[in-house]
């Protein structure tokens, strides 16, 4: 048996990155999924190849930044497979290190619509299915952005923080309906989303990267999509109300 059989995940960000790693973790321990994206093309792509491996997977073109796609996301995935489990709010956007006194409006809306936003919306629109049914996990990215002061962005850093007050907001309020919500704070992750610097704010990478050489490394999306298995699965059971760090302890220092 699979750790995860006969539930049904919805995966915001799913076609790229760690939110496909996850997904893939998700299917090979049972779970049927779907996978929602703004990039359409690496989303049919995506779960093309989830169905090739003989997984079951959907595909949801969605901006978590638009109410009526989110809305169109939930209802898409209870008419596909008739409920939803787990919710892994993974679809996020960078602000390009901008320091505060080099904050650009138009960065800071489409984070906070994006980062902040999307999983309000999200999470808004399972609650109440999650209620009814009895249970369900939501499962949030954050970053050691939302822990620290000083790793990112002043937009990034202020979104990731307000992600982690969420996390511990809703599993606060509806635990008592069988609701689990925790949040994975990784650091450095080897994907493409990470490894151009092209127009960032160079003053705000430089100070937000001072004491980068005490990370021992990077992570690898799969070690992200381990933790997430394991906050989706019964084996976290007693885990509600968690931003789980993980950093290879960079923030112990």
């Amino acid at each position: 048996m699979g750790r995860l059989d006969n539930k049904i995940a919805l995966i915001t960000g799913g076609a790229n990155g760690i939110g496909k790693q996850i997904a893939t973790r998700y299917t090979e321990e049972g779970a049927k999924v779907v996978l929602a994206d703004f990039n359409a093309e690496a989303l049919e792509a995506t779960v093309a190849e989830f169905k090739a491996n003989g997984f079951e997977a959907h595909g949801v073109k969605v901006n978590v930044a638009v109410e009526e796609d989110v809305q169109k996301m939930v209802d898409e995935t209870i008419a596909t497979f008739g409920r939803i489990d787990i919710l892994v709010n993974c679809a996020g956007v960078l602000d390009m290190m901008q320091a505060a006194h080099n904050v650009d409006d138009t960065i800071w809306n489409r984070v906070m619509d994006i980062n902040v936003g999307g999983v309000m919306r999200s999470s808004r629109k399972v609650l109440p299915v999650y209620m009814e049914q009895k249970s369900g996990v939501i499962i949030n990215l954050s970053s050691m952005a939302g822990i620290t002061g000083g790793r990112g962005g002043l937009t990034y850093t202020a979104a990731k923080h307000a992600v982690t007050g969420m996390t511990k907001n809703i599993a606060s309020h509806y635990g008592e309906f069988g609701v689990r919500c925790n949040a994975i704070a990784p650091a450095q992750v080897n994907t493409g989303l990470t490894q151009s610097v092209d127009n960032f704010d160079m003053f705000g990478l430089k100070q937000a990267t001072r004491g980068v050489q005490t990370m021992l490394r990077a992570a690898e999306p799969i070690e992200i999509a381990n933790i997430a298995l394991f906050l989706a699965s019964e084996e976290s059971s007693y885990i509600n109300g968690v931003v789980l760090a993980a950093d290879t302890g960079w923030s112990a220092y």
